[in-house]
C-alpha cells in the first residue's frame, strides 16, 4: 500500500506553479554526506557535524525570535555562537530570553559594505522579518539599520576563519554572496537561505547564485522540502 503525505504532495504542488511563474526551481545535492538536523521545525538548519567543535568559529545571520539551532550548536557542540541580527524586534526578543554566555549577540547585519541600509518591514507586523528589497511597504515605514562587510566583521571579531556561516537575511545573500566571491574567505559550510519567493528576485537570481557558491569550490550537500534553504560544503572537506 502506498502512503501519500498530503502535505509534500500540496508542497510539491505549489512549488510546481511557482515553477512556471519563475519564482520557484527544483535542484538536487551534488554529494552525499552523514549530515544531521539542528533546530526547531521553523529553524532547522543541516549541518556535517565533524566540523563542529568547541573551537568552532561559528556566524549565525539572521536572528529573527528563533535560536533553536544556535543553542542546540552550543548544547550539542560546546560551539560559541556569534548571532547576528540588526532588527529592533528581534534585538528586543533576544535580550528577553535567558541565554547561555557561548551566545554573543550583534546588533548589526552584513552586506556588501559597511555603514547603513534601509530596511522595509514585513507586511504583516507580527513578524519580525525585515527586508533591504522594498515594494511590499511605504517608504517611510522603512528604518535605517546597521551592516558591515563581512571581511570588516572579521577584523572585528579578530577571526581568520569561519567554520560554520548561516544566511537568512531576506534578499540580502545575493550581494554577500558576490561580495564573498570576490574575496577569500571561504567557511567549512555555508548554510542560506535563498528568497526567490520574493517579489522581484525570482528562481534565475538564486540559480546564478549557487553556480557562484560552487564556483567558490563548494558542493551542495543538502536542499530542503521547500527549496529554499541549502546547504554547502568546501570541496577540500569532502
Amino acid at each position: 500500500m502506498v502512503n501519500f503525505n498530503v502535505k509534500d504532495i500540496a508542497r510539491k504542488l505549489r512549488r510546481v506553479y511557482k515553477t512556471l511563474l519563475g519564482y520557484d526551481f527544483f535542484i538536487k545535492a551534488d554529494v552525499e554526506r552523514e549530515y544531521v538536523a539542528l533546530g526547531s521545525s521553523y529553524g532547522e538548519w543541516n549541518i556535517i557535524p565533524e566540523y563542529i567543535s568547541r573551537d568552532s568559529v561559528v556566524y549565525l545571520f539572521g536572528v529573527g525570535e528563533d535560536i533553536s539551532f544556535d543553542l542546540q550548536l552550543i548544547e550539542k557542540y560546546g560551539a560559541t555562537i556569534h548571532a547576528f541580527d540588526p532588527t529592533p524586534k528581534s534585538i528586543k526578543w533576544v535580550k528577553s530570553q535567558n541565554t547561555p554566555n557561548e551566545f554573543i549577540m550583534h546588533e548589526y547585519g552584513i552586506l556588501d559594505y559597511d555603514g547603513f541600509v534601509s530596511f522595509y518591514p514585513p507586511k504583516n507586523i507580527s513578524h519580525v522579518s525585515h527586508t533591504i528589497i522594498g515594494g511590499s511597504t511605504e517608504e517611510q515605514e522603512c528604518i535605517k539599520v546597521p551592516v558591515k562587510k563581512m571581511q570588516t566583521i572579521l577584523d572585528d571579531l579578530q577571526h581568520t576563519t569561519i567554520d560554520l556561516l548561516k544566511m537568512d537575511i531576506e534578499g540580502s545573500e545575493y550581494s554577500v554572496i558576490k561580495d564573498l566571491s570576490q574575496g577569500n574567505i571561504r567557511p567549512k559550510q555555508l548554510l542560506v537561505e535563498f528568497h526567490h519567493r520574493f517579489k522581484g528576485v525570482g528562481a534565475n537570481k538564486t540559480i546564478e547564485a549557487i553556480k557562484t557558491i560552487k564556483g567558490m569550490g563548494y558542493e551542495l550537500f543538502f536542499v530542503s522540502k521547500s527549496g529554499e534553504e541549502y546547504s554547502f560544503v568546501l570541496k577540500d572537506y569532502i
